[in-house]
């Protein structure tokens, strides 16, 4: 009698990053989803159910809507720049130039920096009266500036510099997709008499739609949870013109200990995250086309 033997080993291959995927994704996710139910507990009261009240409160909490609002505009303006940079970086360092390497080197370089020291180098180009900025302002006869001060600026103050941490990281998926790219296409084109912008906007950017994709979840991944920056340069000030969902999720978490509402806060996160997943995979990975 023959019997069908269970396939241990594949499982027991899967296992080790089956529990760490459990233990520090599902697991936290499923909890925190929990805790948005319960109050907080302080002191010697424990914490009780109060059901979709943390949600109700955050309907009426106006800094959550500014630092949603300040999330949006934050996306809308560093995803399309910095995939648009990385697209051009890409196509430049890809051609035969002399110092090709170095120059690559140079737009990567941002990527590897820790984030606390990108933020501190930008504080000091931000700074008022000595910072770089303003020497070269004052250099061209413009008035100082408070850049990180004025509720109108900082929030594009802060895209600058997410768009110059970011825009090398990215070259660097679209550079290996450009190389994976088969010479003879270009050969083909020049032979059609078509031009390089025909070449790039008929060819080349098509193929390339996987890697857009790929960049462009991740783009919005990092624009949905940025704190270091915000924390170290503006600490979501003035006025909250800088706060962003996540810094606002920590400061009600670790700043005013209200871990419930921090909890509901971070569903409201993982909604937004969970539905840009849902709309990639269910509706543009159909329009890509894969080689």
């Amino acid at each position: 009698m023959n019997r069908t033997k269970f396939p241990i080993t594949p499982w027991l291959l899967l296992l080790p990053a089956m529990i760490l995927l459990i233990a520090f994704t599902h697991y936290p996710a499923i909890a925190t989803v929990w805790h948005s139910f319960f109050s907080t507990p302080k002191g010697a009261t424990p914490a009780v159910f109060v059901g979709m009240e943390n949600y109700a409160l955050m309907l009426e909490d106006p800094v959550f809507w500014k630092a949603l609002i300040n999330n949006l505009w934050f996306a809308l303006g560093t995803i399309p720049i910095s995939i648009a940079l990385a697209i051009m970086m890409a196509l430049w360092v890809n051609e035969k130039l002399i110092g090709r390497s170095v120059l690559r080197l140079a737009y990567f370089t941002p990527t590897v920096l820790p984030m606390i020291a990108v933020a501190n180098i930008w504080l000091f180009f931000y700074t008022p009266q000595y910072g770089l900025l303003e020497q070269i302002s004052q250099a061209l006869g413009f008035s100082s500036h408070n850049w990180l001060g004025d509720p109108n600026t900082v929030l594009g103050a802060l895209i600058v510099v997410a768009i110059w941490k970011e825009a090398g990281f990215f070259m660097i998926f679209y550079l290996a997709a450009l190389q994976q790219m088969s010479p003879t296409l270009a050969e083909a084109a020049g032979l059609e008499g078509a031009s390089r912008w025909q070449y790039f906007w008929r060819i080349q950017f098509p193929l390339l739609m996987p890697t857009t994709l790929f960049v462009l979840i991740n783009a919005l991944i990092n624009s949905f949870r940025l704190v270091d920056h915000i924390m170290v340069m503006t600490k979501g000030g003035p006025d909250n013109a800088s706060s962003l969902l996540l810094y606002y999720i920590y400061e009600v978490g670790f700043s005013f200990w209200d871990s419930s509402y921090a909890a509901a806060l971070t569903v409201v996160l993982l909604i937004v995250l969970g539905l840009v997943a849902f709309i990639k995979f269910r509706f543009l990975d159909r329009r890509t086309h894969y080689q």
